[in-house]
């Protein structure tokens, strides 16, 4: 067993793809069944059942599986220390980041980090907040940055910046009612949401709950994976719906969008990492560049 092909079965049970995976490492297809072929030959054991055009772990696999991840996790920790003990100021970084932080928020800081550390590769992936945190706890990405509240106590968080919610509909609508400034009547609108373990959403969430509503007693005529879907749905007068400022922005001040304040405190851009990993080097200085300090 080797570790290419550890790094190949790994790749595959994630993305449920060969060939996507094969890409993601650099590789052919061909490369990428041969190794996973070779591990099965080796052990006697099928990793995974092939249906029809797609492929799904086996039982066997879905064991292996946090066991492989641990291997390359222990040895991505031992490439660290020693990139540590030899002050690189090269390597790569994992970062998972939730939707408006990634796509807002974070690419030109990589770039004023990129431009300070060029040998650094910085590798983002993007999710909610919850996929986010998931990454962190099972070492998939060195850093992840999220909005809002995060209970886990594995991580160690940092605040980097701020962001304020907004209630939006489109430019062509009447703002929803409100019961006084910055309290809007709730029940009043259709509302355009994102997915369960979204930032985003939690925002909607808490302020319902200061109504003494949950979302189940709201009218959700959509449920939306992105933040871009969720203003397209708004823009085009499916409802209302509640989004960071950074988001509509551009759509507020062309018209497309209308917006009201909301009563809401400020949520924080957290960034997060695991207590108990090693940070190498290069890490330590993107920690401290997207905190300021």
């Amino acid at each position: 067993m080797t570790l290419d092909q550890l790094r190949v079965f790994v790749e595959v049970a994630e993305r449920r793809h060969m060939t996507k995976a094969a890409t993601v490492l650099g590789m052919t297809q061909s490369a990428a069944s041969a190794a996973i072929a070779s591990l099965e030959r080796r052990y006697g054991a099928k990793l995974f059942n092939r249906v029809g055009r797609g492929i799904e772990l086996s039982e066997i696999g879905g064991r292996f599986l946090p066991e492989a991840r641990a291997v390359l996790n222990r040895v991505t920790a031992a490439q660290a220390v020693l990139d540590d003990l030899s002050d690189l100021t090269t390597g790569s970084i994992s970062i998972a980041s939730s939707q408006t932080i990634a796509n807002h928020w974070l690419p030109q800081r990589l770039t004023g980090y990129h431009a300070e550390y060029p040998g650094v590769r910085l590798d983002v992936v993007i999710g909610n907040t919850s996929q986010v945190e998931t990454a962190v706890v099972e070492g998939r990405c060195d850093v992840g940055l999220v909005e809002g509240r995060v209970s886990n106590t594995a991580f160690v968080r940092r605040r980097v910046d701020q962001d304020h919610l907004v209630l939006v509909v489109s430019g062509d609508h009447e703002l929803p009612p409100e019961h006084s400034p910055g309290r809007p009547d709730l029940r009043s609108v259709s509302w355009v949401v994102r997915e369960t373990g979204s930032g985003t959403r939690a925002g909607l969430e808490d302020l319902a709950a200061a109504e003494g509503l949950t979302l189940s007693d709201l009218r959700i005529l959509l449920v939306l994976p992105s933040n871009e879907a969720i203003c397209n749905a708004v823009e085009a007068g499916a409802g209302a719906t509640i989004i960071s400022e950074h988001v509509v922005a551009s759509a507020i001040a062309q018209g497309r969008l209308k917006a009201a304040t909301l009563a809401l405190p400020p949520r924080d851009f957290v960034l997060l990492r695991h207590r108990d990993r090693h940070v190498a080097a290069a890490a330590k200085a993107l920690i401290r560049y997207l905190a300021g300090s």
